[in-house]
Order: C-alpha cells, then sequence, then structure tokens
C-alpha cells in the first residue's frame, strides 16, 4: 500500500495553489466551461468563453437560443454538435427544473443532460467548495500508475480514491494531478527521473530498475 500521506504532502509542496484552469464567474459558467472542456485544452475553451458568456449569460439563452448558432459559437472547442446539443438540453433542463439554477448537489446534477461525474464533481468542489474527485484522463492514469487503484472505469477509479484521499483532499488533489499530468507525468514520455513522487510509484520504480 502506497504512503498516501506522504504522496499528498508532495503534491502540496509541488502545486501548493492548484485549482481549476477554467475561467468562470458563477456555476452556470463552469458547466458550461466543463462540458466545452471534453477532448478540447482548457486554453482553446477560455478563448471560446470570453465571447460566449457575453452572449449567453442565462441557463434560457442556451436553452431558448438556435442550435445551429449555438455551435457555430462554440466549434473551435470541438465535437461542437454533441455539445451544443447538450448545453441546449441542459439549459431547458435547468429552466423547468431548477429555475435557471444550477443544482449543488451530485444527485440532482447528474440527471441533466451531458452532465456525468466527472463535470458534476468540478461544479461541486469548485463552485459550490462542496468535496469531488474528478477523475478526467490525467487522474486516471497516475492514479493507475502510481498503484492507488487497479480500476480502469473513471467511476471505480473515483470510490476507490475517495476510500484513499481525505475528504477535505479530494477537490484539491484532483486539480495537482490534472497540473503533475501536464507538466510531468504525460501520457506518452512520464519524465519519471524529475518527478518527486518516483519512490511512491509503481510505474515508476519499474522504469527506475529498467
Amino acid at each position: 500500500m502506497q504512503d498516501i500521506l506522504a504522496i499528498l504532502r508532495i503534491l502540496d509542496q509541488m502545486y501548493p495553489k492548484a485549482k481549476c484552469s477554467l475561467d468562470f464567474k458563477n456555476p452556470l459558467e463552469l458547466l458550461v466551461a466543463t462540458v466545452l472542456s471534453a477532448q478540447c485544452t482548457d486554453e482553446r475553451v477560455n478563448q471560446v468563453t470570453k465571447n460566449l458568456f457575453k452572449k449567453y449569460q442565462a441557463a434560457a439563452d442556451y436553452a431558448n437560443g438556435p442550435l445551429n448558432e449555438l455551435e457555430e459559437d462554440i466549434r473551435p472547442t470541438g465535437f461542437f454538435r454533441n455539445k451544443a446539443k447538450s448545453l441546449k438540453n441542459c439549459g431547458a433542463a435547468l429552466v423547468k427544473k431548477y429555475k435557471g439554477e444550477v443544482p449543488n448537489s451530485l444527485e440532482e446534477l447528474v440527471k441533466l443532460p451531458g452532465i456525468g461525474r466527472k463535470t458534476a464533481n468540478v461544479i461541486l468542489g469548485t463552485a459550490f467548495n462542496t468535496p469531488g474527485i474528478v477523475v478526467d484522463t490525467h487522474v486516471g492514469r497516475i492514479t493507475q500508475r502510481i498503484g492507488l487503484t487497479r480500476q480502469r472505469d473513471p467511476v471505480k477509479i473515483e470510490f476507490d480514491l475517495m476510500e484513499l484521499i481525505p475528504k477535505e483532499k479530494w477537490t484539491v488533489f484532483s486539480h495537482q494531478l490534472i497540473q503533475h499530468g501536464r507538466k510531468i507525468c504525460t501520457a506518452r514520455k512520464p519524465k519519471c527521473p524529475d518527478c518527486p513522487l518516483l519512490e511512491h510509484c509503481d510505474h515508476g520504480q519499474v522504469t527506475a530498475g529498467s
């Protein structure tokens, strides 16, 4: 079993100010930005939302605006047709069920069109300060490499990590691993010799010994 407290201490030292890199001013903007971030860089999303959030300021704007126009507005983020449909349907659901407000519980968030556990946990942890573990590609990859989980399914990984990580660290732990995945533990060529987590990482120990 890995020394999780040691891992958390190292992550705190490496990424003391880790936070969500999406730009937003309210829960609705974070919801939209997170949907757009699928298969797209946060930098690109932030470029798109700079104008998008001026045009669409309420859930009703997404619900009532022409679908083809929304598609064009978010086209640079990729998969724009599916994303536009999700945003339009999500906006309609928010208007109908929640008076246009984004709910602050996991159970309600995952009922919204296009919102899975990952997006819901981003919203909860970042917009509502409610602890949540976000299992994106970085978190999944790194926790598997370290040896914190043997699971491949994001939901199963999330539940494994919930057992290991103190609840008050769930949100920041996710942001720290995302930064670590971008800077050091990259998908194709992880920089294991430069990683402070090396002695606590199964993958790193194998690489170091080869």
